[in-house]
């Protein structure tokens, strides 16, 4: 039974979650509203993959047709050593668990246009806002923006990221639910001197690793420098001069292509510096006021599935609201159904990690071992993850 009937819904943040979350919610009949700070949906960025049970959220959505198109078909990974000789080179799905022909890799901005676009005038957007206090009353949440507009709405749902405002609001400091995984990166665009294409090349010493990632033939390509920080370095993220200069005395190497990525990172225009990190919280609701996507449940990129789980997730919260009457009942069952799926795909971030950038020699040695034996590679664990939950069936509006 549909519950939809006069429930106004505030959605914030309007990446992955948020628009996915507000597709469904508008098909179940509530009157959705999105606000995203930025001042449009937001294109470009590197791929992500969508796999398991998250394809089978799009395809719901109707959107698998657009997303093939879009799809960049990532065909090969490569790996070199300390310098630069090639140890192996093997499809992505050998690690993945993916599998060839199904999975989808698209670019991030991509995949929000497609969200965005079939609810952009079913869906109120207020672009280049954001919330800046709400206050749950019991039987509304009267809201400010930072715009200074009041409003009130039924429900709130933060979906604004892996560091939302939403949740500090509501839950209290993002330290109490940051779980820092010890890598550092930077990812920028260099030009793509280097003749790839849906490809990627892995550089590695023990704890660092130098990444060219390569979508398409282009004249633009993604470059990745990685590397193990016992402690976040708190005080660099606010001064882009200081992530720079960490970055470039942390990669002194003048072999392969490592002196290249160092200098397109001191001069791109679009240097990403963040930590590797995920989100874990004791309940994703207070209230009126519930959490999806990243917000809720950071994967990290190191899972592979950051994406995909905030799908699923959305998937599910809007259906369980429109299923039950009582939020607090709603917000109950999406945890019970989701809570599992979530810290599963979570759990694969341990051993990306070390596959991506191992910690020591000793866990080096190990990694480049295994990639040489290729039939060991089945991607078992990551294919589990990624199926263990099997979509409830939801009731749209009359």
């Amino acid at each position: 039974m549909n519950h939809s009937a006069n429930r106004t819904v505030l959605v914030s943040g309007a990446s992955i979650a948020g628009p996915a979350l507000a597709y469904w919610l508008d098909r179940y009949g509530f009157d959705v509203t999105v606000v995203e700070k930025a001042a449009a949906v937001r294109g470009g960025g590197y791929a992500i993959d969508i796999r398991g049970t998250a394809r089978e959220v799009v395809s719901r959505m109707g959107l698998l047709p657009r997303l093939r198109e879009a799809h960049v078909d990532t065909r090969e990974l490569s790996f070199v050593d300390a310098v630069g000789a090639p140890i192996a080179s093997l499809r992505p799905e050998s690690l993945t668990g993916g599998e060839e022909g199904l999975d989808l890799e698209v670019r991030r901005g991509d995949l929000a246009d497609a969200l965005y676009t079939p609810i952009r005038d079913r869906v109120e957007f207020l672009f280049g806002d954001s919330i800046a206090t709400l206050n749950d009353r019991g039987d509304d949440v009267d809201v400010v923006f930072a715009g200074g507009t009041r409003r009130t709405f039924d429900l709130v749902i933060g979906a604004d990221g892996l560091h939302s405002h939403t949740r500090g609001l509501v839950f209290g400091p993002e330290e109490r639910f940051h779980r820092y995984l010890g890598y550092t990166f930077a990812g920028f665009t260099l030009p793509n001197d280097f003749g790839l294409a849906h490809e990627g090349v892995i550089w590695n010493t023990p704890g660092r690793a130098a990444v060219l990632y390569a979508h398409e033939p282009s004249d633009r390509l993604h470059g990745f420098l990685t590397f193990t920080q016992e402690v976040p370095p708190y005080d660099a993220f606010r001064d882009p001069g200081a992530q720079r200069a960490l970055v470039a005395k942390t990669f002194p190497e003048r072999v392969w292509h490592v002196p290249r990525l160092v200098e397109a990172m001191g001069e791109a225009e679009d240097l990403f510096f963040d930590i590797v990190s995920q989100i874990h919280m004791p309940t994703w609701s207070h209230g009126r006021v519930a959490l999806a996507g990243d917000a809720a449940h950071a994967t990290s990129f190191l899972s592979g599935q950051g994406s995909s789980v905030s799908l699923v997730g959305a998937y599910v919260l809007a259906g369980e609201l429109a299923r039950h009457a009582d939020h607090t009942e709603a917000f109950a069952a999406y945890e019970r159904l989701t809570r599992d799926f979530v810290e599963r795909n979570q759990a694969l971030a341990t051993t990306g990690g070390s596959f991506v950038a191992p910690s020591t020699p000793e866990m080096l040695a190990a990694r480049d071992d295994v990639l040489r034996d290729t039939a060991a590679l089945t991607g078992a664990e990551g294919r589990a993850a990624r199926t263990a939950l099997r979509l409830p069936e939801y009731a749209e509006a009359g």
